[in-house]
């Protein structure tokens, strides 16, 4: 796999760079050793796009968290619980982190869009807040990759242009967003 592009949310890159550059250099390894075309197996029944061979959302997510899990990144859970008063009772929960080293939490995001957003926006700032990370990498495909997936995978241009347009705020943690791809395209220059 090839990492296409990077965007540096709240100064997210430098922060990796200066505090977590050997995960960083990690991160970037462990993408560029999977081989894509072994994850190319679902077969869709979507209407739009009935028999054809896309790139397996799951297969992508496995073979990337079984890589890191390798390399010392392990899933993190916390439990979570509010009271809510208008119905007396206890709502409890969990969230959980795809996997964190070192204090950097990482994301490896292959779905729809809200989930992409969620990550950066709120699990992310959970999580720091619980001191269990500092910072955050956030892994999403490029179009041209969620385009050979099923329909409403989110991409790396959708989530660029909205934190641009929505800016920083002071609760926000320092991110950096990968955009990945499954192979080289015309007009893309890869980073790795």
């Amino acid at each position: 796999m090839y990492i296409i592009a990077e965007f540096s949310f709240k100064k997210g890159k430098d922060f990796i760079e200066k505090h977590h550059g050997t995960e960083l250099d990690e991160i970037r390894k462990v993408i560029s050793s999977i081989d894509a075309s072994r994850l190319k197996t679902k077969i869709s029944k979507e209407k739009t796009m009935v028999g054809r061979e896309l790139y397996s959302p799951e297969r992508m997510n496995d073979a990337l968290k079984k890589s890191f899990e390798a390399k010392g990144w392990t899933p993190v859970k916390i439990a979570m619980e509010t009271f809510v008063p208008e119905l007396g009772k206890k709502h409890k929960g969990f969230r959980e982190m795809d996997l964190v080293k070192n204090k950097l939490g990482l994301e490896l995001q292959f779905g729809k869009y809200a989930f992409m957003v969620y990550n950066i926006l709120a699990k992310m700032t959970i999580f720091s807040n619980q001191e269990i990370i500092d910072s955050g990498v956030e892994v999403v495909p490029m179009v041209g990759l969620a385009r050979e997936m099923s329909t409403g995978v989110s991409y790396f241009e959708q989530i660029k242009t909205d934190l641009e347009y929505r800016g920083e705020a002071d609760i926000d943690i320092p991110v950096l967003i990968l955009g990945i791809d499954a192979v080289k395209r015309p007009r893309q220059e890869t980073l790795t």
